[in-house]
């Protein structure tokens, strides 16, 4: 879905027709009761494009006080996303760059919390 400026509120982005091209590949890795555990891949790299993504099909990230209007359940200081895995090529060297990241404690805690039910 293309994303460009919030014709509501100018400091926010939405998906908008007259946007960039912005796509986001995702996969449900396990569902919840209230909540879903989702694997995304960014091919595009617009401003707060997963987060307006997940919010336009009724996913918002937990803790984005921005795009989910502000719910926020598990008191999170800033939002349930996270990067595990960055690849881009050097633009000097022409390398391709890879980084991996394990998923924070707080982050990993509340899964183990969903998982108990």
């Amino acid at each position: 879905m293309p994303i460009g400026r919030s014709n509501k509120d100018r400091k926010k982005m939405s998906v908008n027709r007259d946007g960039k091209e912005a796509i986001t590949d995702f996969k449900v890795i396990k569902k919840y009761q209230e909540f879903t555990l989702i694997e995304l891949k960014i091919k595009t790299g617009r401003t707060h494009q997963i987060r307006v993504h997940m919010a336009e099909i009724g996913f918002p990230v937990v803790g984005d006080s921005t795009y989910s209007n502000g719910k926020n359940p598990f008191s999170v200081k800033g939002q349930m996303l996270h990067s595990s895995e960055l690849t881009f090529v050097h633009p000097k060297t022409g390398k391709e760059m890879k980084f991996k990241a394990a998923l924070p404690e707080y982050f990993d805690e509340i899964v183990q919390q969903l998982d108990k039910g």
